[in-house]
């Protein structure tokens, strides 16, 4: 199987990139799908859920999840 990645708003513009696939191998967590979709580390102002879960950077992240990374919400 494999990880569905999902990146929105202005994350999606910048990273060139509106949904993926990747493998599982060697992922464990919210901030190494980042890692392999940018090879950077997780900036603290992206958000992300797993399986429509808000999810920190650390939250466990398994073959079949859905991840998903989105710009903070602003607004008034």
């Amino acid at each position: 199987m494999a990880i569905r990645v999902r990146v929105f708003a202005s994350l999606k513009e910048r990273l060139g990139i509106e949904q993926t696939e990747i493998a599982p191998e060697g992922i464990g967590c919210v901030a190494d799908v980042w890692r392999r979709l940018t090879g950077d580390d997780l900036p603290p102002e992206v958000l992300a859920a797993v399986n429509m879960n808000h999810a920190g950077p650390d939250a466990p992240v398994r073959d079949g999840d859905e991840v998903a990374f989105f710009p903070p919400v602003t607004g008034g």
